[in-house]
């Protein structure tokens, strides 16, 4: 055919012959007609083996390509089946694209690589294909690239966390290296079972590698670490520890507000319109009413707060006691894990001693409970990690979601995740 070497550089086909390259005006598209070259031929297409020849197949198949400018380009050729002393009766493997699929390989990793950078109505847009074909397209590719390395290698010091997908309690099981920053495994679940499968994957040798671990105190996890890295130091995640405090304030706050509240019936209603200049305080109403709207002051740090929720604050440490001396429990225990090493430890040990002492029962049962965590919070504050970089993962992974809404399953949403996160992304064809 004349130019084919032209054609062969514009479609980017290896060891392919082109034979003809016509426009179909029925379909509006251009139809190149290829085969593979000889030294390519009469191999299984699952397995990559020669065989003998079986059939002529079911005739001739066509696989979208890149389009030609604004043309869409389908590659057509003959379907032959070669007998695999494996597999059996096997369409025979083409240079040009994947076993069992209608994409040539360029057009599935442009797909990938636009995923992975742009957004939904985008890639659907561009490549003129469904949001569902994408999905497929993502898993394929990733797992292409995980057949060519290997993702666990070298692993040494880990985090484990779990992210809520979907509603209805679904939930992925995440592994972030921390010397890379990179997501090296995902999957949907978020139980032992799941995260066996990891340690199934690494092996009981890579798994005696392990030096650390950051995860949060999820009982199941510290199982499994215990079963498969037994002696892998296990961190505590700083975050979690100060969201118990957080949540302890809350109960405080929750209590002293609903004391209130009881007041504040007892004060019963008042009549409709502007009350009367000598109407009896309502000391209980308007206590409920200010301490509905503390919250943020309570939860947010000191240096974050707004002129108004410094007010609200200031109010707090004058009307109650109690509650303020709660927010200054959990501030301490925040200020705990600005420290590192001994400094840590002893600062953990003073407030320990504070929150025994300090007669409120939802700090004195979490002092209990940092007691009963005290190694892996002390390796936490001995080592330095956190699973700050597995939050940071996750809240990636969290807006990766949001583009993989309409996906039916959670395979391709961990193959874009991977492609996204992973060390080893999409390359985009013909750019080194």
């Amino acid at each position: 055919m004349r130019n084919a070497r032209v054609w062969q550089q514009v479609f980017r086909l290896a060891r392919t012959v082109i034979e003809a390259v016509v426009f179909d005006e029925d379909i509006g598209a251009v139809v190149v007609s290829v085969r593979p070259r000889k030294g390519a031929s009469r191999r299984c297409g699952r397995c990559g083996r020669r065989g003998p020849w079986f059939d002529r197949g079911e005739g001739r198949r066509r696989w979208r390509a890149l389009d030609l400018g604004t043309v869409p380009v389908w590659l057509e050729a003959d379907a032959p089946r070669v007998s695999c002393r494996e597999h059996g009766p096997t369409v025979l493997q083409v240079p040009w694209a994947r076993h069992g699929v209608g994409h040539t390989r360029d057009f599935d990793d442009t797909v990938a690589w636009l995923a992975t950078q742009c957004s939904k109505t985008a890639v659907t847009e561009l490549m003129r294909i469904a949001w569902r074909t994408v999905g497929a397209i993502l898993s394929r590719v990733s797992a292409d690239i995980d057949a060519t390395l290997d993702r666990l290698e070298g692993l040494r010091r880990i985090g484990i966390d779990e992210i809520s997908y979907k509603r209805g309690h679904r939930y992925l099981t995440v592994v972030v290296d921390h010397d890379t920053g990179a997501l090296v495994w995902a999957a949907a679940g978020r139980d032992e079972a799941t995260l066996r499968g990891f340690f199934d994957a690494l092996g009981p040798e890579r798994s005696a590698q392990i030096t650390h671990v950051s995860a949060d105190a999820a009982e199941w996890i510290a199982r499994v670490v215990a079963e498969r890295c037994p002696n892998a130091i296990r961190c505590a995640d700083a975050f979690h520890i100060v969201a118990w405090a957080t949540d302890a304030l809350d109960e405080v706050r929750r209590q002293v507000w609903n004391d209130a509240r009881g007041i504040a019936r007892g004060e019963g209603r008042r009549r409709r319109g502007r009350p009367r200049r000598d109407a009896p305080p309502r000391p209980g109403h308007e206590r409920a009413r200010a301490l509905k709207h503390a919250r943020y002051a309570l939860w947010k740090n000191p240096e974050n707060l707004t002129d108004r929720q410094q007010e609200k604050l200031a109010w707090v440490a004058k009307t109650d006691p109690r509650l303020h001396r709660a927010y200054l429990l959990k501030e301490g225990l925040r200020l705990v894990f600005q420290l590192k090493g001994e400094a840590g430890k002893e600062a953990l040990d003073r407030w320990i001693n504070w929150a025994r002492r300090c007669r409120i029962p939802a700090f004195v049962a979490l002092q209990k409970r940092i007691v009963k965590h005290r190694p892996a919070i002390d390796a936490a504050l001995d080592s330095g990690l956190s699973n700050a970089l597995v939050e940071s993962t996750n809240t990636k992974i969290r807006l990766i979601t949001r583009v993989a809404f309409g996906f039916h399953g959670p395979e391709p949403l961990i193959a874009l995740a991977m492609l996204s996160l992973g060390s080893h992304p999409p390359a985009l064809p013909g750019r080194n």
